[in-house]
């Protein structure tokens, strides 16, 4: 009679360990998705981030451009019209006055010129929205990054838990799968809201 018994229970145990197995393979593909989720994510945040270091870097360079001509162009009026106090035709410092007017005029537009966003004012405002962009991204990447690694050490933990037998492991794997849903979130909606997170 031992021996039944001893084998109904040796049945019930291996159908136990077979139910916990399967519960612990779910929470490692839920875990291995939303990991699928923050790698897609972070890189495509790191992507992001880095084409508008770029173009916030090609902006500065055009705006250190502009104001290089805008000030070659205005010593040149100022010279000029030095020139011009000493000229004794009237009909050259006419001419001297007319590129004066017409230097100054292009020094301004290099300084400001709205209509195409290329003067020296609007150029920092573009070269600030791209350094903000960067960041925003950057931010999102940081938490996208840690968001993995939750998930990664949750899937080990995991999957120690089937070798193991250990209820324990599982469950701290599947706290940390928790952790990294909650750093996803906090990458998609509010990446600025930690602010250590978003510098790290």
């Amino acid at each position: 009679m031992s021996e039944v018994s001893e084998a109904i229970e040796k049945a019930h145990e291996g159908e136990h360990g077979e139910f916990f197995n399967k519960r612990i393979a779910l929470v490692i593909a839920i875990l291995a998705l939303f990991l699928s989720f923050s790698e897609t994510l972070g890189k495509s945040a790191q992507n992001e981030a880095t084409s508008a270091n770029i173009e916030a870097s090609d902006l500065w360079a055009f705006f250190q451009a502009k104001t290089i001509r805008m000030t070659q162009v205005r010593t040149a009026a100022e010279e000029l019209a030095v020139a011009a106090q000493n000229a004794g035709d009237t009909a050259t410092k006419a001419a001297m006055l007319n590129q004066i007017a017409a230097w100054r005029e292009t020094a301004a537009r290099f300084d400001s010129e709205p209509s195409t966003r290329e003067g020296r004012k609007e150029l920092t405002a573009r070269a600030k929205e791209a350094e903000d962009a960067r960041d925003l991204s950057m931010a999102k990447y940081h938490h996208y990054e840690l968001a993995s690694a939750a998930f990664q050490v949750g899937i080990v933990l995991a999957s120690a838990a089937v070798i193991t037998g250990m209820v324990g492991l599982a469950w701290f794997g599947g706290a940390l799968g928790i952790a990294g849903v909650a750093l996803l979130a906090f990458g998609l909606f509010a990446p600025h809201a930690v602010p250590l997170l978003s510098t790290l």
